[in-house]
């Protein structure tokens, strides 16, 4: 067998043409070879790899456009480290920013130690239930999904974490209308993309249709702001990731729907317009 740094070069040269990067090639080495960092990967260089046929099978599956993380069936989260695979999206830096920006902004509307009723629509593979839960004990939270088997994936990492939460299937609010139960905070990531042509070939090509694109005519946004009256007890906070595309759009329907409120629209990292707060008296 070849050594790590043998097998690495070789598929690095290898894959140059399909514009894969080098630190998909070490993540592969990483997961395969039981090591806990990519410097491991590098550090170790000169060892002989023990799972050299697996690897080019990978190497393979890279070069069709597959997602590292559904290679391996993990994604990084805000230091967590998640189960995904073809019945989820993978999280997302972007995503780990609305988690931070919930984190900056609660305090300014609620307490944040106290027991707030929380409901993460769209949950997938359970990120943001599973970062919101660490840093918020007190909070209760249902995570929700129009997909049981999203739900199945969100179960398995809750279940990894030991994330105490009661999730529940059923699209935007409805699940929460049909309990009669109230919430203090909703918080989603829903599909906003409106044009394919925006989006990767990986991600069209691998990542589930139900998570991606967005209908104007009916969608997660245009259902919560419809609906939520039918779940507020008092004030209500409200966060979301969402595009550029459709700030004139979500304008538009809060102004028809939401009554007494207030709302920002933030800048990601990147600079493009990726987050709504939304507080309603």
């Amino acid at each position: 067998m070849p050594t790590i740094d043998e097998a690495l070069k070789a598929a690095h040269a290898e894959c140059k043409p399909y514009d894969i990067m080098a630190r998909d090639l070490r993540v592969l080495i990483m997961a395969n070879e039981g090591f806990h960092d990519q410097i491991d990967v590098i550090f170790h260089k000169d060892k002989e790899m023990t799972q050299y046929d697996l690897f080019r099978t990978q190497v393979e599956r890279l070069k069709k456009n597959e997602p590292v993380e559904y290679i391996i069936n993990e994604a990084e989260f805000l230091q967590h480290r998640l189960y995904v695979d073809h019945r989820v999206l993978i999280p997302r830096g972007e995503t780990e920013e609305l988690v931070s920006l919930i984190s900056k902004k609660i305090s300014k509307y609620y307490e944040p130690r106290n027991y707030l009723v929380c409901a993460e629509i769209g949950t997938g593979s359970g990120c943001i239930t599973v970062a919101l839960k660490e840093s918020f004990k007190n909070w209760i939270i249902y995570p929700t999904d129009i997909k049981q088997d999203a739900l199945d994936v969100a179960k398995i990492n809750f279940a990894k974490e030991g994330t105490r939460c009661e999730p529940l299937l059923g699209d935007a609010l409805e699940p929460f209308i049909a309990k009669n139960m109230q919430l203090d905070i909703i918080v989603s990531n829903p599909p906003y993309i409106l044009n394919k042509e925006d989006a990767q070939d990986s991600v069209i090509d691998y990542e589930p249709a139900s998570a991606l694109w967005m209908d104007k005519e009916k969608n997660v946004y245009k259902s919560i702001f419809e609906n939520y009256e039918k779940v507020k007890k008092g004030p209500i906070f409200m966060a979301f990731e969402i595009s550029p595309d459709i700030v004139d759009y979500l304008k538009e329907i809060m102004a028809k729907n939401l009554k007494d409120y207030e709302y920002e629209f933030v800048d990601d990292l990147n600079g493009l317009t990726r987050f709504l707060v939304v507080y309603c008296k």
